[in-house]
Formats: structure tokens, sequence, C-alpha cells
């Protein structure tokens, strides 16, 4: 086994599920290999429910899935993997398990619930203990519970009898934090060192025998003390590579006292989506957006009415829960949980906060009325038990207020409607992607499409297209809605996503279609669904797949491919470890979860020139890393000539001055922004001066040296990627 403290040089992520388990990844060593990837990133493996499709559903921390092969199948794979050279990266799981508790599920809650604080493990799970007794919200209808020997059978719920709960209204929400508004998931305790050895046993057997390398970590904002739990684990697991699933909005950074690598990477995949979105096209968009769904122009207001809509529906119990502790009034509570606008600020009990989460909620509080000051110094300054769960609460507040709310209302270009999406920020200027890249963490993770993208990454290059084409998009919409309508509100998001995933058939279509209305919450929800509603919305999808919306699609992607590999290179080559989700080596055109979770079919085979050029480029950009520091430097690059706006360039481990000839490689990338209007004038005399010395294109096989005129340079493919080849 490859040596535990090697860093990742990229990776592919695989989604587990019981139908493609341990066995099945390690089929595809001899794949994975060629294709170039160094480590294989695996969906959570530890027990979960057993028909689980993702796994963050965690039942029992002591076991490797079984449904997956178990521990066994598991110590197959990984040596499997690494005769390939390959090594693995596990996602874990440290903010919650799963709450279905009958005998054969969650053990330790079984216990808490059955004992209640003379449990064991009373202190795993984080519980608002009322009388000595847990809320446990799963009433929804007059059924009464009825006793069954030990147990108390509740519809498909099961309780040990008697116990230390009682079951309340599923409205009420629960006694316990949970994950954001899953009442089925129950937040645990790491903070408590008991608790943090006992659910990572098993992942630190896997670290330490050498069977995997590298630690994903999910949702870290939902735990007490992220950096205290970072600072253990990096401690505990001998330093291997490890990134957190922390999203962060606009400037914001992670914090610099986090012992980890970086992130998962959203912040890189909407800077690189918004690389190849034409800003010029922002109020002729949005004028559309707001004529088609009659929606208000500004984004904001939308976004706070969102947030305070999803405090309503599913927050009070959170709300009140921090109310009581901060004796301050609910409405308070929820007016500054509003009007925070990042997910948390990480203050720490005890400790001066850090100036920018002062400058955050300073700010937050005085678009407050002013019965919120106190709270707001509380929350910095206060007890722990406030400022701790103000921290856990307003997370929660913003996935469901913007990403699972305001993100499928507010629409003019949906490709920006991403995981940590500003939607209202159209486009960015090269000059501004180079300075982000120049302040990235060289072991970060980059990525461009995930298990939770709203949309994959070559749905995004079809739909940045239509930055460039406003008025012909406009007129052909407006031709397909005036044949076919049925929500104004919803109406425009299905024309945008019918369009950027076609071909997709009627069920893939109308199943998106469903959940984006239940998410945006006008008409119908997930928790107040309305059939007649719904059955429109179907007939809507099966009406709407008659327009001609894949010839529109095919004149799209005569632009949509150059968009796609530009932004497939940018995110490979750029610093960092680029992840690549399963299955986009070649074009994937998959919406929201669970349509991205789809199976994937090995080896990938190129079906067209776009697939075998994106494969192409995938492999071996893939493999150029692998001869190439990870931490070379990287320089921007610039064009001269009038289409040099249309060109993004860069070098890796080429510096300017007396270290430019580095002995460890080097690298340039290059790819085209906005082909719609440059297919209309073409390169001119625009040129590119490489960096000293010859250079040799992986893609076509040409040598370029000094100043390239860019039509040459990009005759054949509309990017360039070159590795020197006079060393």
């Amino acid at each position: 086994m490859s040596s535990a403290s090697q860093r990742p040089i990229s990776t592919y992520r695989v989604q587990l599920t019981p139908d493609f388990g341990f066995a099945q990844v390690a089929d595809l060593a001899p794949y994975l290999r060629d294709l170039g990837v160094s480590h294989v990133y695996l969906s959570p493996v530890l027990q979960a429910t057993p028909e689980s499709r993702h796994g963050y559903d965690v039942v029992d921390h002591s076991r490797i899935r079984e449904e997956f092969g178990g521990a066994k199948g598991f110590k197959e794979m990984a040596e499997r993997l690494a005769a390939g050279d390959l090594a693995i990266v596990l996602d874990i799981v440290p903010n919650h398990m799963t709450v279905p508790v009958p005998e054969s599920g969650n053990a330790q809650l079984w216990s808490v619930l059955k004992d209640g604080a003379a449990s064991p493990y009373a202190r795993w799970f984080d519980i608002e203990w009322v009388d000595g007794k847990v809320a446990m919200p799963v009433v929804g209808d007059d059924t009464e519970p009825v006793v069954d020997g030990d147990v108390l059978r509740y519809h498909d719920h099961v309780f040990p009898h008697p116990g230390h709960y009682r079951l309340v209204d599923w409205r009420e929400g629960p006694g316990y934090r949970r994950f954001f508004d899953v009442s089925s998931l129950i937040g645990l305790r790491v903070e408590d060192p008991e608790v943090f050895f006992a659910t990572h046993e098993v992942i630190f057997w896997l670290l330490d025998e050498g069977l995997a390398e590298g630690l994903r970590v999910d949702h870290p904002d939902g735990l007490a003390d992220p950096r205290g739990y970072l600072a253990r684990l990096r401690k505990r697991s001998g330093g291997v590579w490890t990134v957190v699933e922390k999203i962060l909005v606009g400037d914001e950074r992670l914090p610099a006292d986090w012992a980890c690598d970086g992130t998962t990477g959203y912040e890189a995949l909407n800077r690189i989506t918004r690389l190849f979105v034409d800003p010029e096209a922002r109020p002729r968009l949005v004028e559309l957006f707001r004529e088609m769904t009659g929606w208000p122009a500004d984004y904001q207001p939308v976004m706070l009415d969102a947030k305070r809509e999803v405090i309503d529906l599913f927050f009070k119990a959170e709300v009140g829960r921090l109310a009581r502790a901060a004796g301050a009034a609910p409405e308070a509570v929820a007016e500054l949980l509003v009007a925070m606008p990042v997910y948390r600020t990480y203050v720490v009990p005890g400790e001066e906060p850090p100036p920018e989460a002062v400058a955050i909620v300073e700010r937050a509080a005085a678009t407050c009325s002013p019965a919120v000051r106190p709270l707001a110094e509380k929350v910095l300054y206060g007890p722990a038990e406030v400022i701790t769960r103000f921290q856990q609460t307003s997370g929660p507040v913003m996935a469901k207020g913007v990403e699972d709310t305001a993100l499928y209302r507010w629409f003019p270009l949906s490709c920006l409607n991403e995981v940590g999406g500003e939607p209202d920020h159209f486009g960015i200027e090269a000059e501004d992607f180079h300075d982000f890249c120049l302040s990235l963490p060289p072991y970060t993770m980059t990525t461009l499409s995930t298990h939770d993208t709203k949309r994959s990454e070559d749905v995004r290059a079809r739909l940045a297209v239509l930055s460039e084409m406003p008025d012909t998009w406009a007129e052909t919409v407006r031709g397909w809605a005036r044949q076919v309508r049925f929500d104004p509100h919803l109406d425009y998001l299905a024309w945008q996503n019918l369009m950027a995933a076609w071909p997709i058939s009627v069920e893939r279509f109308t199943d998106y279609l469903l959940k984006a209305a239940r998410e945006a919450k006008t008409r119908t929800s997930w928790v107040r669904p309305d059939p007649a509603y719904e059955d429109g919305l179907r007939e809507f999808a099966r009406r709407a797949m008659e327009m001609p919306v894949g010839e529109f699609t095919a004149f799209v992607d005569r632009y949509a491919v150059s968009n796609s590999l530009g932004q497939k290179l940018v995110q490979l080559m750029m610093p960092g470890v680029p992840d690549v989700y399963q299955g986009n080596e070649t074009t994937d055109f998959s919406l929201v979860d669970p349509d991205n979770r789809r199976p994937v079919a090995y080896p990938r085979v190129p079906v067209s020139d776009w697939d075998a050029a994106k494969l192409l480029l995938t492999s071996q950009a893939l493999r150029l890393r692998r001869r190439l520091d990870a931490a070379a430097p990287y320089t921007p690059l610039f064009a001269d000539g009038e289409r040099a706006r249309h060109v993004v360039a860069f070098a890796r481990g080429w510096l300017s001055g007396p270290e430019r000839h580095r002995p460890d490689g080097a690298a340039v990338a290059v790819a085209t922004r906005f082909p719609v209007r440059l297919a209309a004038s073409g390169w001119g005399a625009t040129t590119l001066m490489l960096p000293t010395g010859a250079w040799r294109d992986l893609l076509t096989g040409a040598t370029h040296t000094g100043k390239i005129p860019l039509a040459h340079l990009l005759s054949r493919y509309p990017v360039a990627l070159l590795e020197r080849h006079d060393l």
C-alpha cells in the first residue's frame, strides 16, 4: 500500500450503492489507472440503512457496509486498486446518524430512547431533554401507537416500550439537533472525545492499515466545534489529506486555523462557470426572467423571503431552543438568522471572535430591528450555548432557504444557481479568476460536478451559451411558452433545463420538475403536496417534450462543446486536486439528485465527437498532472489583440525570471471564452506569447514556440494543453 502521507494528485468520485459495491469498484482499476487518476474517492462506506442509495444515513459506525461487501470486500478492493497504483479517499459523516431505530438499526439511539439519560450512549446525541424525554416528530394522523411486546409501533416507526421519548406531530420539529430539516438524521456530539473515537474507529483502522489515504468530511458546519474536530482528526489520522464540504459564499475564505487541506471545491466550480458566462447579457436575461415568471428583477428580496419561509416551515424548534438559551424573542432570533449572508461565522466560545465574524454579524444586525442588537452581541460574546446553537442553526437556514428554495425561484440563467452560487452575479473577468487561483491552497479540491450539484457540468456549459445569445433564446422560449404553459413561476426553469439536459426521458424530466416545484414551495411542497397541481405538472412535462427543443439544443451545442472543454481544462489544470465525478470524463447531461446518481456504464465509450474530445482532454490532463509537481506555481498568461478577452490561459510550473527553467516539468492551458461572438469575428491577429521553450500540444501532437496566433493554436480544438518539450 502507498504511504499514508501521500496526497492525491487527482480523484475520481464513485457512488457506491447496493448494486455497485466494492467488487465493482475494484473492476474499474485498469480503466481508472489508464484515465490518469491517482485516488478513487468513495461515497460513505460505513453501515447505513440497507436500502440507502447514498450512504449518509449511517446506523452503525463499527461496521463497513455489508451491502457493499463488508470489511473483507473493502480490503480486497483496496488491494486490487493498489496493484494499479490507485489509493482510496473516504467520505466520512461525523455530524449525524439515522433516526429509524428498530433493534437492527441504530443501537446507540435505541438504548437512549429506552433508558434515557441513564443510557451509556446518552452523551452521543445532541438532545434537548424535557422532563426526561426527547420529542420524536413522527405523528401525522389519528392512528394510535400499538404496543407489541417490548416495542411500540406507529406506522413504520418502531420504538422501545416503555421509553424516554414522546411522540409529537411531525410539524413541531424534534427535540434534537438534526441535519438541516431532516428529522430522520439526528445530530452527533463528536466534540465529546468518547463519541469522536467511537464513531471513527473503523475510519482510523482503514487509515492505520494503509487501506485509505485521504478523507472528505461531510457537513462540518453542523458540528459544535469544527476547528477542534479537524485538529483532533488530523492528529489521530497522522496528517492524511483532508478536505471539508464547506460552502463559501462570495469572497468568503476557509478559516485559516482549520487543520485541513481545503474544501471540496464549490467555490472553484462557481468561478469556473462564471468564467464562461458573458456578463453583458445580464440585463436582457433578467428582464426575460421577470417577463416569463413574474418574479422581481432583484434576487435579494426573493432570497430573504425564502429564508423567512423556511424558518417558519422547518426551524421553529431550533429557533425556540436558541431563543430560550439567549433569553430572546423567537422573532428576534429568526430576524438575525434571515439577515446572515453566510452559512456560519466560526465564533468559538471563550475566544475573541474573528474580526470578519464580528463584521458579518454587525452588518446583518444593522439591517434588522433594534430588538436584534442585544442578540447579536450574545452570538458573538455570550454564553457558549448561545454561540454554538446560533452557529449550528444559521447553516441549515441558509441551506434550506437559499439552496433548496430561492435557487428554485430566481433563475435568469440557471447555470449560476449552483451550491454556493450567487445567481445575480453574472460572469467573472479572467484577471479576477487568476487572482482567485493564486489564492488557493495547493491541495484543496476542485470540481465541476458532484452528487449534490443542481446540474452537471455539461448542462451548465449549454446554459452558459444562452448568455451570448439572449435575444435568440428569448424569441425561442417565448415561442415554446405560447404553445405549452402551466405555472409561470416554474415554466421558464423547465424550458432552460429541458434544453440543457436534452435528450432526456419524460420520466426523468417529470421527476426533475416535481422536485423543483416542491423545493420552490410556491404551489406544492414536500410537506404540503398538491396532487392536482402535480398532475398538471406531469401533463406539462409530457407536452413540453413535443416542442422542437432538440433542434435548438443542437444549435447551442455548436458552442457548448467549447464551454465544456474549456471549463474541464481549467478545472483539471488550475491549482488544487482535481476531482472527476463518475462518468464526467465524457459528456453527462444530468440534473439534480437523484438524477445525477444514476448508474454509470464502464468503460466510457465515446458516442460523439464531443465525447471523444472530452475523454481525450480529461485523460491527457490527468496524466500530465501525474508528471507535474502538485504545487507547481501558477502564472497567468495574457493574449494580445482584439480578441484577447476570448481566451483564458495560464502556465503551471513555469516562473518568469531566473527560475523559469524548472527541472520538474511545465504546462500551459489555453481555453476559449464566449465562442458565439468569436464565431462571428474569428481570432483575427490575436496572439499568445508562450513561455520560453518548445511546447507540445497533448491533444494534437503539434509543437509550438514563442508568439503563436490563437487561430493556429486553437484551429482543431477550442482548447490547448501544452507540455514543455525541451527539458
